[in-house]
């Protein structure tokens, strides 16, 4: 590996040199963890914001990409996210240096590590829920997994809640109220078909779920139909009224209105003809 110096002038009253790599991708992980203690140590006395800052930041970045690589490969079943796993590591790996402090006495990877591994998991934490729950939540399922499977593999059956409520220090209210939870992180399609005995069955939850309510129908048809009724004069929306809404015969409404019967009918026919042609026009069968 070839390593050359770069000067840096104007820090305090002397001159310090910060060795220039041309190629960080090319560091060994024991020279990466060597050249990141003399990088730290010129990080810690250079004015945040300058050139030199960024450059050894930026390279301290690019050496201990590896760290990223090796913790992201923890998650390596989950290869279709693999791409936004490595970005979240990178995130706490920057944080990790922004951190880390020489006086800690412990090495850069000891340290870094853990905040990468914190920062995905906490990307899955806060993505990969269905349907979004509080964080105590998400923390107490995977608490209740563990629970229960040391309760399982203990007893031999599966454990209660106040078994479980016992072992992980809660009420059981709350340990009931983790499995609700638990039923947020993973959700299926209502248009997924249903597994059965029957190949051919491509039936999908959807089609046990409700049924059609005949009640919106009305709702739309009478939702077209009141311009229409704004529109009549005042004699027919009676007549409309008094026929539908009243239920009175046409003899009563000829009574009320002082004419007979027929000529009731007649004008009856000819509005509900003026709103049935009114209803087809607006696409209402």
């Amino acid at each position: 590996m070839t390593v050359t110096t770069m000067s840096k002038a104007g820090l305090g009253s002397g001159t310090r040199t910060l060795p220039e790599i041309p190629d960080t991708s090319a560091v060994a992980p024991r020279d990466a963890r060597a050249l990141s203690k003399v990088f730290f140590k010129e990080l810690a006395t250079l004015e945040e914001g300058t050139h030199e800052y960024q450059y050894a930041r930026n390279t301290l970045i690019e050496m201990n990409m590896s760290l990223v690589r090796y913790a992201a490969g923890r998650f390596r079943h989950r290869a279709d996210e693999m791409e936004d796993i490595v970005q979240v590591g990178m995130i706490g790996l920057i944080k990790a240096i922004d951190r880390f402090e020489l006086s800690r006495e412990v090495e850069f990877t000891t340290f870094a590590v853990p905040y990468i591994v914190g920062e995905i998991k906490r990307f899955f934490r806060d993505t990969s829920w269905a349907v979004h729950v509080p964080r105590r939540l998400q923390e107490a399922r995977v608490e209740l997994a563990k629970a229960t499977e040391e309760l399982s593999t203990r007893l031999g059956r599966t454990p209660t809640v106040k078994e479980l409520a016992e072992l992980m220090s809660l009420s059981e209210e709350e340990v009931t109220e983790a499995r609700l939870a638990s039923n947020g992180y993973n959700s299926s399609s209502l248009d997924a078909a249903l597994s059965g005995e029957d190949e051919d069955n491509d039936a999908s939850l959807a089609d046990f779920i409700g049924t059609e309510d005949p009640a919106m129908e009305l709702v739309e048809d009478f939702h077209s139909l009141a311009p229409l009724i704004a529109d009549l004069d005042e004699r027919d929306r009676r007549i409309i009224h008094m026929r539908f809404v009243e239920e009175l015969t046409q003899a009563q409404i000829g009574e009320r209105l002082g004419c007979s019967q027929m000529h009731v009918s007649r004008l009856l026919s000819r509005t509900v003809k003026r709103l049935r042609e009114g209803l087809l026009g607006a696409g209402v069968d």
